[in-house]
């Protein structure tokens, strides 16, 4: 039977005390702990949420153990949703903590080879160094998308005297981040992601004061790496099987997590892979990007014509309800942007029968294999259709212009 020691809340009559803490827990009933802890304190979207921020904070003690460490992005559309009070608590649970407020790149690469121990970084307003106001921060874009990887390092060249030397310095480590909007989509892609919403009224949590609610954290903290030392290269060997529908580089993020939840036993492993599943799924629902939405659009116009005038094309987008092209950096798309931006998926204009005439434009050929690629919902269509398509004759790409014939406003 475990013992517990109690932690004295200060202003607390003699005697009584906030909770008693387990001295020692294992397993699954440490990371029920930890739960508990965060719960306390923060009011997190969903069940999946609490499992994937717990799983994440026991993964953090453990890091060396692992081929990729997740990023942990605690984000929401409006201030005041709970995102800094998140990434506090994790501090409070996780090894060495870092907190980042205006580094630069040169101390977070020296960091992560502090001699006293990895850290676990936490960006709090994340979207003041990436955001729309922001400077130019590659550096740390290039540090926060590498350092996901073990073995990842940074070369650097330094200057001893006369002599100029390179070294490598190490970028791998356990970073959370919370912020408003947006964050670049190689990040989003390497992160397991939160997104919070603000407090209804009906919806109470505790007031959390480091000062005493601090020494519960540290003490769940010192459980979970005595924890990780006799647990992480056990961790670290496994190859959990994952859910479907997470796979590529989603499997690459929740594989460390869905190992500790195994290792953990109990319920875990099925509300890791739950939760994997629930929150995959919903960073799926992100609006797409303006690529992707041209070939929905394209499809949805293309109806089932098997071509279409480059004229009729631009008309037709202009003129969808709450679709951007109408507006197009301060003017409505025309034929090069079009043209420019459907390149990008190796689509390019031709020549076209419509009835007698033949202007250029686009062909459902030529767009089936990015619909196929980037709209994977769209009913297949026939290989003998997309055959027959092939045969309508020769084709004359449309003539590919210089950048610097571009306009100045085209991105």
């Amino acid at each position: 039977m475990s013992r517990t020691r109690n932690i004295l809340t200060p202003g607390l009559p003699p005697g009584v005390y906030e909770y008693d803490i387990p001295e020692r827990l294992g397993g699954a009933a440490l990371l029920d702990a930890v739960e508990a802890y965060i719960r306390r304190f923060a009011i997190l979207p969903s069940p999946e949420a609490y499992v994937a921020v717990v799983l994440w904070v026991a993964h953090s003690h453990m890091v060396e153990c692992f081929e990729t460490s997740p990023r942990l992005l605690v984000s929401s559309p409006e201030p005041g949703s709970g995102k800094s009070r998140v990434i506090e608590l994790a501090a409070t649970v996780s090894p060495r903590a870092l907190h980042a407020v205006n580094v630069t790149p040169s101390y977070l690469f020296r960091k992560v080879e502090d001699e006293n121990g990895r850290p676990t970084i936490l960006f709090d307003e994340i979207d003041t160094v990436f955001g729309p106001k922001a400077k130019d921060n590659e550096e740390i874009r290039g540090f926060l998308n590498a350092g996901h990887r073990r073995g990842a390092k940074a070369g650097r060249c330094v200057t001893r005297g006369k002599l100029i030397e390179t070294e490598e310095i190490e970028a791998y480590c356990a970073v959370a981040m919370a912020g408003l909007g947006f964050v670049p989509d190689t990040i989003l892609s390497r992160s397991i992601v939160i997104r919070m919403r603000r407090r209804a009224p009906g919806e109470t949590i505790e007031p959390f004061r480091m000062r005493v609610h601090g020494p519960a954290g540290a003490d769940l903290c010192g459980q979970l790496a005595d924890w990780a030392e006799a647990i992480g290269e056990q961790c670290g060997a496994a190859f959990p099987s994952m859910p479907d529908g997470v796979q590529d580089r989603e499997a690459d993020v929740w594989e460390p997590l869905i190992a500790v939840a195994d290792t953990a036993g109990g319920e875990w492993p099925t509300r890791a892979r739950v939760a994997a599943v629930a929150l995959v799924a919903d960073a799926k629902r992100k609006p797409p990007s303006l690529g992707v939405r041209l070939l929905a659009d394209m499809r949805k116009l293309f109806g089932d014509r098997d071509s279409v005038a480059t004229e009729e094309v631009l008309r037709e987008l202009c003129g969808m309800d709450e679709a951007p092209w109408a507006d197009m950096w301060g003017k409505p798309l025309d034929a090069r942007k079009l043209s420019r931006m459907l390149g990008d998926y190796d689509i390019k204009s031709t020549t076209v029968r419509i009835g007698q005439t033949t202007p250029k434009g686009y062909r459902r050929v030529d767009l089936h294999d990015a619909w196929a690629r980037y709209l994977p919902s769209m009913p297949e269509e026939s290989a003998t259709c997309a055959t027959a398509a092939t045969d309508n004759g020769p084709s004359t790409p449309e003539s590919v212009l210089d950048d610097d014939d571009w306009p100045e406003d085209f991105d």
